[in-house]
């Protein structure tokens, strides 16, 4: 029987406090977002929820923790 890896526990762990700091990024800008028209709220939050699959590093955190390597 195989021990446990770490490395997805720790790799969980990293990519929560990645969406953690993504919602406290956009969120700071609630106030100004909120006077804006609905529809550019729309987008704003839009654009906010799928920006981070590209502008974080999820894949190689998920990559990293099946494999161990990060490429």
């Amino acid at each position: 029987m195989t021990e446990p890896s770490w490395r997805k526990p720790v790799g969980a762990l990293l990519i929560l406090a990645l969406v953690l700091l993504w919602v406290m990024l956009f969120a700071s800008f609630s106030a100004t977002v909120a006077t804006l028209h609905w529809s550019l709220q729309l987008v704003y939050y839009l654009t906010a929820g799928l920006a981070w699959i590209w502008l974080t590093p999820v894949k190689p955190i998920l990559r990293w923790m099946q494999t161990n390597h990060w490429r």
